[in-house]
């Protein structure tokens, strides 16, 4: 018998709602009013990806209390949740009129936007410290050329994001539930 986790209907449903609170909590008015995340069509897809990031190196690793019995599981959601991502960016493109022959070439540089990024962000939280994480956001984020209070904020919120996600169970994962830590208490400091 299949577990009910794993039934194709039940899966879709999971990975959608691991997508929605992603999507959720990059919506979430304090990285746009306290961290100074600019409120814009870019702004909004940066924080997206960064939460995208941070859920998908979850998925990549097992959880330190219960191993995972080869991963598999978690790496399959991992890559339907970025299909996700990838449907959800072409139907915003086309609902923001840009026309079908050039949502293909739009959808190449997002994509290519959000390997840098994933690159950058997984490289940086493995880091001790902060300073490379501040200097990511600092490029891709506020596009300014040094760092300021508003990368310091990010990067705090985005490594107690890392540390709070390792606390997470491959199982809530695969459920679609997740759980981030609230923005309010990294924003000052």
């Amino acid at each position: 018998m299949i577990l009910p986790a794993f039934r194709r209907g039940d899966h879709d449903r999971n990975i959608h709602a691991l997508y929605g609170a992603i999507v959720a909590q990059a919506r979430k008015p304090l990285f746009y009013t306290a961290y100074g995340v600019p409120d814009t069509v870019e702004g909004r897809f940066e924080l997206i990806v960064l939460h995208l990031v941070l859920v998908l190196a979850r998925l990549g690793r097992p959880h330190a209390a219960a191993p995972s019995r080869g991963g598999e599981p978690a790496r399959t959601i991992g890559q339907r949740l970025f299909d996700v991502f990838c449907r959800d960016l072409d139907d915003n493109l086309r609902e923001m009129g840009v026309g079908d022959l050039a949502v293909p070439r739009e959808m190449r540089r997002f994509g290519e936007a959000f390997y840098g990024r994933q690159a950058s962000y997984t490289a940086a939280l493995a880091a001790a410290d902060n300073v490379e994480l501040e200097r990511a956001f600092a490029r891709n984020i506020f596009a300014v050329g040094g760092v300021d209070a508003r990368e310091e904020r990010l990067a705090r919120y985005a490594r107690g994001a890392a540390a709070r996600l390792d606390t997470e169970e491959e199982g809530a994962l695969v459920a679609g539930k997740v759980v981030f830590p609230g923005p309010e208490g990294f924003a000052h400091g």
